[in-house]
């Protein structure tokens, strides 16, 4: 069968679901995972033929978006500030707007280190619920005399992550534990960073089902009564572990900026800043702690 042929059942497939530059970004992705042929390849060989093993690669990749599931799971992998990712349905797919949070952190750092008079030891950074370990990886990866460490409560998350920080060639320590329950670590940290959940219940209705049906709920949701409980957590934690000039970072409910910035205010962080994302989103947070 022709290529362009297979591209057009995959619009006549899937446009009821997607729009077309995201049935386009599918195409492309999978005939470079399944095919190893670049995006153009059509336009250089318009008429290319692919084998009967090739056509079945893609039309399963077809069946499975039909069912809504994510293209990231379907090829086992997703990328990330330029870093390829392995995930599962045990781990939250990288996001974009968590890599503009990952470039305000290392603007900062890289901020501070010019501003310092002398040379200084190590940055020391915290990544709180660190799922794929997306954000610690990329931090690691550009930041390559830090220490960084990565904690969540899930065991399953945990092996993702460890095997990605060795697929990206970087040194992470990994904790085990639920931030609800850690009452303190014999560490202190420059940096403490989380993209805890963040989404209520109530907001379940504005998500689409390739999120709700193949994405961990644990990294996902809280409650509607309770919605700022790791923010809550996570903020007097922060304020206990993070040493003087420390910066606290947080992914944040679009909905819940202010509240969410107020946890900061009576933390006694200051130099706090809420910002939006590409999508015009409230979306990240940060505040200093001066002890």
């Amino acid at each position: 069968m022709l290529l362009k042929e297979i591209k057009n059942i995959f619009h006549q497939e899937l446009g009821p679901v997607y729009p077309k530059e995201e049935i386009d970004s599918f195409f492309y992705m999978m005939i470079e995972h399944y095919l190893g042929l670049e995006r153009f390849v059509l336009a250089l060989e318009p008429n290319l033929m692919v084998s009967k093993e090739e056509e079945g690669s893609l039309f399963s990749g077809l069946s499975q978006l039909k069912l809504q599931r994510p293209i990231q799971h379907i090829l086992g992998k997703a990328y990330f500030f330029d870093l390829e990712f392995s995930v599962t349905q045990d781990v939250l797919i990288p996001r974009p707007e968590t890599e503009e949070l990952v470039q305000w952190i290392l603007d900062t750092i890289s901020i501070r280190k010019e501003d310092a008079r002398e040379s200084e030891k190590p940055i020391r950074i915290l990544d709180i619920g660190t799922g794929s370990g997306c954000i610690a990886i990329a931090l690691a990866k550009n930041l390559g005399d830090a220490k960084v460490f990565a904690l969540d409560v899930s065991e399953d998350a945990l092996k993702i992550a460890k095997q990605n920080a060795l697929d990206n060639e970087v040194e992470i320590e990994f904790i085990h534990s639920d931030i609800l329950q850690l009452k303190t670590l014999d560490d202190s940290f420059d940096v403490i960073v989380s993209n805890p959940p963040y989404v209520r219940e109530l907001e379940k209705k504005e998500m689409n089902a390739n999120v709700l049906d193949h994405e961990p709920n644990l990294a996902l949701f809280v409650s509607d009564h309770d919605p700022l409980v790791f923010y809550r957590t996570i903020t007097a934690f922060a304020a206990a572990h993070l040493k003087s000039e420390g910066v606290l970072f947080f992914e944040i409910n679009q909905y819940l900026g202010e509240a969410s910035q107020e946890l900061l205010v009576d933390a006694k962080f200051t130099d706090i800043e809420l910002r939006k994302d590409m999508f015009g989103n409230d979306r990240m947070l940060k505040g200093v702690l001066k002890q």
